[in-house]
């Protein structure tokens, strides 16, 4: 049996697990990220956690992988740049390689939680997924035939900047339209305040306390459970709005699955029902031939670090 170290860099912690290659948690641990100190004193740390937790767990490492945040070139192991750490061209493969003394593997931390969640979580089972992260922006991976699709030197997959709506809300990325500025739980906020302030009748002012600035991704839809109807058209335009990028990506990948996760994935049911009844309406061709399930992902916040180690598994074949 072999066991691999898949490791979630975050701005804030950084999370490791030590993982079989049957998918088998064996011990997890998290330390500070602590983004002040070098870049090489994070990888080291890395590093030491990584064979700290294998030599707990009394196995060997085969190799390990890393979810980063920013824009990641994995043929060479290296953060190109992100603005959550303040790198720019860290070798972190090498670095960490000369720590660790197993390959390292580096992806995209969206990218890693595509991959684990099709690995072990919701989309176990599938070989093409397609995972949506619905929280301060649209984000997400895509698994193509048991492998991560990234696009050209690994810059692809962007799937939150889409555009569902030609000159439409502006979108952080410059463009008008975009899919994560329809569909993210930020878009939402902004969706639900801005019904507050049309209707000042509207349960949603209670449920703020009369402040819209206390809004939430869950404010619209605890409306829409206690029969606000101002809160019940948020949830219908925002489920439309998300119903368009999703049958996009159906569209264009026709992936077996499409998981949700993020904070507004929370809603579950309430969310993917009508969702899934929208997307079967509107997907090119039905869903006779080519079905397509939408499920809520399964793994929180340890996907990315299962598919850290997912990804160096595949890489080590």
């Amino acid at each position: 049996m072999k066991y691999y170290a898949g490791i979630d860099l975050g701005g804030t912690f950084v999370k490791c697990g030590i993982v079989s290659e049957e998918g088998e948690l064996l011990i997890k641990d998290k330390m500070p990220t602590q983004r002040g100190r070098s870049f090489a004193e994070i990888a080291g740390d890395m590093a030491r956690l990584a064979g700290a937790l294998a030599e707990k767990a009394g196995v060997s490492l085969s190799g390990a992988g890393v979810g980063s945040p920013g824009v990641v070139d994995s043929k060479n192991g290296a953060i190109v740049y992100s603005c959550n750490l303040n790198w720019r061209n860290a070798a972190l493969a090498e670095e960490m390689e000369s720590v660790l003394g197993v390959p390292v593997c580096v992806t995209n931390d969206a990218n890693a939680a595509a991959l684990g969640e099709q690995f072990i979580g919701a989309g176990k089972g599938f070989r093409n997924v397609v995972f949506v992260t619905l929280g301060t922006g649209v984000g997400g991976g895509i698994v193509i035939d048991g492998k991560l699709f990234e696009g050209f030197r690994s810059a692809g997959a962007e799937i939150g900047h889409t555009v569902i709506r030609m000159n439409g809300e502006r979108c952080g990325c410059g463009r008008k339209g975009c899919f994560e500025a329809y569909a993210s739980a930020t878009a939402l906020i902004r969706q639900t305040r801005r019904a507050m302030e049309k209707h000042p009748e509207s349960e949603m002012w209670k449920l703020c306390g009369g402040d819209p600035e206390k809004a939430d991704g869950r404010t619209s839809f605890d409306g829409m459970r206690a029969g606000d109807r101002t809160a019940k058209t948020v949830v219908k335009n925002y489920i439309g709005y998300l119903s368009e990028g999703v049958t996009n990506l159906c569209n264009e990948f026709r992936p077996e699955a499409v998981l949700l996760g993020g904070g507004i994935s929370a809603e579950g049911d309430t969310l993917v029902k009508p969702l899934s009844e929208l997307v079967d309406r509107k997907v090119y061709g039905g869903t006779d031939y080519a079905p397509v399930k939408i499920l809520k992902a399964s793994l929180g916040n340890d996907a990315g670090m299962f598919g850290a180690a997912r990804f160096a598994m595949l890489r080590s074949r």
